[in-house]
């Protein structure tokens, strides 16, 4: 609880059961807290039975006369910062898990480039966060956070490394978890020059899997069909549009 909002009526509940708890520790009656604290009886009794909300200013005086806090108990609801969508913990985890990820290969026309990506709550920065695993080029997996604007419905894994950005702008996700999106990121090009890429990329959840292959999957492979299937419906199922 802030400490310039109301509290809302569970926070009055829990409150109310923290006091109660007090007083029968310290074997304190209700009229000496409110003496202490400097509030009328009937206001802590009201407060305490539920028919009268506890105020900032009474929360504030009873912490001072019982000497500790009413509000540490209050659970917090862990929201990720504004500009990734503002989205609660709980209503994300459906989210959480592990990704085989395909796209298409950038060095080898044709191939298909399969590796793992982790999506999990960051407790440090408060939002979801995901990072790329089992990558044959390992030096370049991609790490960063999960912005889900309520606005759009999109999933965006979102990379910025000293100003440096890429985003996968993914649809939520299909009936069996399947999520289908764009990837904009920088390939190698001629030399050591970077060229802006966009490619189709799927994710599709590791447990229905069983132990997929990583890596480079080329035509003659026996997972190529089933790779490709999942790249090209992208286009033709209108999960994204590639125009020139």
């Amino acid at each position: 609880m802030r400490p310039d909002i109301e509290p809302s009526e569970s926070q009055n509940a829990t409150m109310a059961a923290r006091i109660r708890e007090e007083l029968a520790r310290r074997r304190m009656s209700r009229q000496m807290l409110a003496d202490i604290a400097k509030i009328s009886i009937s206001t802590l009794e009201k407060a305490l039975n539920g028919s009268r909300p506890f105020t900032v200013a009474s929360v504030v005086r009873l912490e001072a006369a019982l000497g500790v806090s009413l509000r540490d108990r209050v659970p917090k609801v862990s929201t990720s910062r504004s500009d990734l969508g503002g989205y609660a913990k709980a209503g994300v985890a459906w989210l959480e898990g592990d990704y085989l990820t395909l796209r298409p290969s950038f060095e080898v026309a044709g191939a298909i480039y399969a590796y793992r990506t982790q999506i999990h709550w960051d407790e440090a920065q408060e939002c979801l966060a995901f990072r790329e695993m089992d990558r044959l080029d390992a030096p370049f997996s991609q790490k960063g956070v999960v912005s889900i604007p309520s606005k759009s419905g999109q999933i965006y894994l979102y990379t910025n490394d000293q100003g440096q950005m890429r985003v996968a702008i993914l649809n939520r996700p299909h009936i069996r978890g399947e999520i289908y999106g764009l990837l904009a990121t920088l390939a190698v090009g001629a030399g050591s020059n970077l060229t802006p890429v966009a490619a189709p990329i799927a994710l599709l959840p590791w447990p229905g899997i069983g132990n997929p292959k990583l890596g480079r999957i080329q035509q003659g492979d026996a997972e190529y069909q089933d790779c490709r299937k999942h790249l090209t419906m992208i286009v033709d199922a209108g999960y994204a549009k590639l125009l020139t």
